[in-house]
């Protein structure tokens, strides 16, 4: 930039010269609620930035509060008979822009594909968010939280949780940019799964008028969010 001789001699080197890998943390507080602004911000700018969301689908550094990532039936802080609205779909709303690598992704249940989409993430040139399904304290694992894994697997073979990637590079070259990769869901498990966290059965001890009702919404939107995601992916 100065036209020094330094300059000029580091500027023919520059192929040598490994790119900067950039990543950005977060959790679904600061990514679908109180931040979404700031993340919207990056993703709109088209610079070659890289987003992880931990999507615990709760406040869970400042005490289980509900969040726009909480899901309905959930009970959390500010959601106590269960949170009625469905779940904000973050990943939807990136795609829109059309130049945004997105990813939804539980290493649990799919290492395999977890790897590709943050290989894919990192070579393209441009703006990516990756979603990763994260068990969490709050969420009241019957099973224990030292089998978050599996509960990251069992989340995704029943349903509540959907595995996908969206490239851009693949419209560009006239491919459908999005794959589906979750494989094909045992629905007769969802309601069992919901049973095995805290978050969830305690609906039905705590309210066992609605919480029937409440579940079998969970499931529905379940179920509208997978059936998106399958035509997309056609």
């Amino acid at each position: 930039a100065c036209g020094c001789e330094v300059s000029k001699s580091l500027l023919a080197l520059k192929q040598f010269i490994p790119a900067r890998s950039q990543w950005i943390f977060g959790g679904d507080g600061a990514s679908y609620d109180i931040g979404y602004g700031g993340l919207d911000h990056v993703l709109a700018s088209g610079e070659n930035v890289n987003i992880l969301v931990l999507d615990t689908e709760v406040y869970s550094n400042t005490g289980g509060q509900s969040s726009k990532a909480t899901p309905a039936g959930a009970i959390a802080k500010f959601a106590a008979s269960g949170k009625k609205i469905r779940k904000k779909d973050l990943g939807m709303m990136a795609m829109s822009y059309g130049y945004v690598y997105v990813a939804q992704v539980a290493m649990g249940a799919s290492p395999v594909q977890y790897m590709n989409a943050i290989k894919e993430a990192e070579a393209y040139d441009g703006p990516s968010l990756i979603i990763a399904y994260a068990p969490c304290i709050n969420h009241g694992l019957k099973a224990g939280m030292g089998l978050s894994q599996k509960e990251e697997k069992l989340a995704v073979e029943c349903g509540y949780w959907h595995l996908y990637r969206y490239n851009p590079l693949l419209e560009e070259a006239g491919k459908n940019p999005f794959s589906l990769d979750s494989k094909e869901t045992d629905w007769a498990k969802f309601q069992d799964f919901l049973k095995g966290e805290v978050r969830f059965s305690s609906l039905a001890k705590l309210y066992p008028d609605t919480a029937g009702e409440l579940l079998a919404k969970t499931e529905e939107f379940a179920k509208i969010r997978y059936n998106t995601y399958k035509k997309l992916s056609e």
